[in-house]
């Protein structure tokens, strides 16, 4: 069996078989043999998590990729049936075709729908919830090869656990959304100073509809963009598609990615790049459909780990963030990337019960992270922070009880619908504990 690993190159396996069934039947009864046999089954996404929450292991993997494309959809309402495999950029522009759109999305698009919403994967506006606050509705395969549905009315506790599942209760098949009529953006980006924009940050999320900024963590100067809702009658201005090449294709991937590959090879470089590289952020205003302004194109590797921490910690958190960096030994090339999001009531989500200010670090590929991570995770943890299910963190079961109320509930839904760990793997081993 070929070698399977993720975008980052974080984490690999080798699984025993790669099944691609074309249709629920034949999903079941891979996962009823591999129940028979005592194996472990895994679906596979994009394979675009740090985590290994998405490895196979030496288990079965499920190539969903046959299982992509709307199934239904009504304009009226808003709701739409989607495959588990597709992946958001087919959706989105699908979903644009027939004048609808998700709320709010993430700013990477490479994802599955499951492996998204299954993740805690979230975008960032102080009103609004993570992909899974979107779901409706949920069909999925459990560990003996039934096909169960859920929602709020339907099975509510499976519902309540399976929108942020970690792909630890069943295969997912198709995902019920609620989306919204189409709208376009207004993209505002421009540079301000770190101690400014902390000052003002309460006043920047109420007075706009997504805000996130970025930070280079040997530099002063971040890069805030503010991204509000085009009013219907006007018409979006989009950049130019020379520009649009120039400063996203040619300066936020080649250049960057030179910039880094240089900074790797030189270290004693990196602290004066990361100066330059603020200093030349430069304001720049659009509008065009929402999902071309929420997601960008990623070609720069690198590895990541990400916290949700209460909103009232971000600036102590930061300020710590600030101190640590100076200590280390190995500078950090990648920019910190801060976002918010609204309370929510999914089980595992990172928001679950409290408003939630998300703080991202980065390593370009190949550079030393792990005092970086490990000061990072010191200052988010004391504060009660929730790692991202599909970034890397070093929590455990026993650590992750502590800041998830209902994670003794999510294990007792689990042990009622994968009693004997079909869809279990090391990482799950370790964030939930055995099974049953």
């Amino acid at each position: 069996m070929q070698r399977w690993t993720n975008w980052a190159g974080t984490a690999t396996a080798t699984p025993s078989a790669l099944v691609a069934p074309r249709d629920t039947e034949e999903a079941a009864a891979t996962i009823r043999a591999a129940a028979r046999d005592g194996g472990t089954v895994r679906p596979l996404g994009t394979g675009h998590s740090f985590s290994g929450i998405g490895s196979p292991n030496t288990g079965c993997a499920l190539d969903l990729s046959h299982w992509s494309g709307i199934v239904q959809a009504d304009p009226h309402s808003g709701l739409v049936k989607v495959r588990a495999g597709t992946p958001l950029n087919r959706l989105n522009a699908e979903l644009d075709g027939l004048g609808l759109a998700m709320a709010n999305l993430g700013d990477i698009d490479r994802q599955t729908i499951a492996g998204a919403i299954s993740t805690g994967t979230h975008g960032t506006g102080a009103g609004l919830g993570g992909l899974a606050t979107q779901v409706e509705e949920l069909e999925m395969l459990l560990a003996d090869g039934t096909e169960r549905r859920c929602s709020a009315e339907e099975n509510p506790e499976l519902f309540a656990a399976a929108r942020v599942g970690l792909g630890a209760l069943g295969v997912i098949t198709t995902v019920t959304l609620r989306c919204v009529p189409a709208f376009a953006l207004v993209a505002d980006e421009r540079p301000a100073r770190l101690d400014d924009v902390l000052d003002r940050f309460d006043q920047l999320t109420t007075d706009n509809d997504h805000v996130e900024f970025y930070w280079f963590p040997h530099a002063s100067n971040t890069l805030v963009k503010r991204n509000n809702r085009l009013p219907a009658e006007d018409s979006p201005r989009p950049l130019h598609p020379l520009r649009h090449f120039l400063e996203y294709e040619v300066v936020e991937n080649r250049l960057f990615g030179t910039i880094c590959r240089l900074g790797r090879a030189f270290p004693a470089s990196v602290r004066p790049l990361n100066r330059l590289c603020a200093s030349t952020w430069s304001a720049r205003s659009y509008s065009d459909r929402s999902h071309r302004v929420f997601t960008t194109q990623r070609k720069v590797r690198f590895v990541e780990s990400e916290y949700a921490v209460p909103r009232e910690t971000l600036r102590d958190a930061l300020t710590e963030l600030r101190a640590a960096v100076g200590r280390l030994a190995d500078p950090v090339m990648f920019p910190v990337e801060v976002r918010v999001a609204a309370a929510d009531d999914v089980w595992l989500s990172t928001a679950y019960q409290r408003p939630s200010a998300y703080i991202a670090i980065h390593q370009f590929q190949g550079m030393p992270h792990r005092r970086w991570f490990d000061a990072f995770e010191d200052i988010v943890g004391a504060a009660g922070g929730r790692p991202h299910w599909g970034k890397m963190h070093r929590l455990d079961a026993s650590s992750l009880r502590e800041r998830y109320s209902r994670f003794d509930d999510f294990r007792r839904v689990r042990a009622e619908v994968d009693p004997d760990g079909v869809f279990r793997n090391p990482y799950l081993d370790r964030v939930l504990g055995p099974c049953g």
